[in-house]
């Protein structure tokens, strides 16, 4: 699976002239793939730039996808229009995304100097797309009565009450700009169990997720990339 995964990179991100363009300021990137569209289950490498050279720097991780597999999502790649993701569709976004906050239920993790968020019962991601809150975080102030149900019709508790949030980082889909029913409440997060799919986001052991959290670098412009494998080479920004 390893050296699958050499291969892919070399297929994308390595060539003189590589089908996928990425910024010039991005340095590490967080290389996920399924083994094809269907797929809910897959494989994460994390990639860092020196000099010229892409690198992995981490041992292939087992990660989960939506029960639906993925459809190409809305992120810094070019749309596709065919097989594109819709809210509720239980499928994880493929593309080219940048990654929001993280976020969890204690206190800011050591050695962690990505922005974070210690979630509180008065954190919701809304999912409502009738909502002019759709696909954001919101918090209830605390002058006001915590009653989500009086201002979204559907949202995401972000304190939920087992520990799939435990920690978790944003994943900016459908964001530039928003469009209704094209998809919300993205994140990388920790898996309920081995193998058990998600409803759209990508879930992996919670060791694995604070390995990568506390490896990301702002000053790195780090992306995700998400894709069944034979789509990697395929992706345009």
């Amino acid at each position: 699976m390893f050296s699958l995964a050499l291969v892919l990179i070399s297929s994308f991100v390595l060539k003189s002239q590589p089908l996928i363009k990425l910024p010039d300021a991005c340095k590490q990137v967080i290389l996920v793939y399924a083994e094809e569209w269907a797929g809910t289950t897959g494989t994460l490498l994390r990639l860092e730039k020196k000099g010229n050279q892409w690198d992995t720097v981490s041992t292939a991780i087992k990660v989960n996808f939506g029960k639906n597999g993925m459809r190409w999502g809305r992120g810094l790649h070019r749309n596709n229009e065919t097989l594109e993701k819709q809210e509720g569709d239980g499928c994880a976004p493929a593309g080219v995304f940048e990654l929001g906050l993280a976020f969890g239920y204690d206190e800011q993790p050591s050695g962690l100097s990505w922005p974070y968020q210690q979630v509180t019962d008065r954190d919701y991601f809304v999912d409502d797309a009738n909502s002019g809150d759709y696909n954001t975080w919101q918090t209830i102030p605390a002058n006001e009565v915590n009653d989500p149900k009086s201002k979204w019709n559907s949202y995401e508790l972000m304190k939920r009450k087992d520990h799939l949030y435990s920690l978790g980082i944003v994943v900016k889909h459908n964001e530039s700009p928003i469009v209704k029913g094209k998809g919300s409440a993205i994140f990388l997060h920790v898996e309920r169990a081995p193998g058990s799919p998600t409803l759209g986001c990508t879930s992996m052991k919670e060791a694995d997720l604070l390995k990568i959290m506390r490896w990301l670098d702002v000053n790195k412009y780090p992306l995700l990339i998400q894709a069944p494998k034979t789509e990697l080479d395929k992706i345009k920004m």
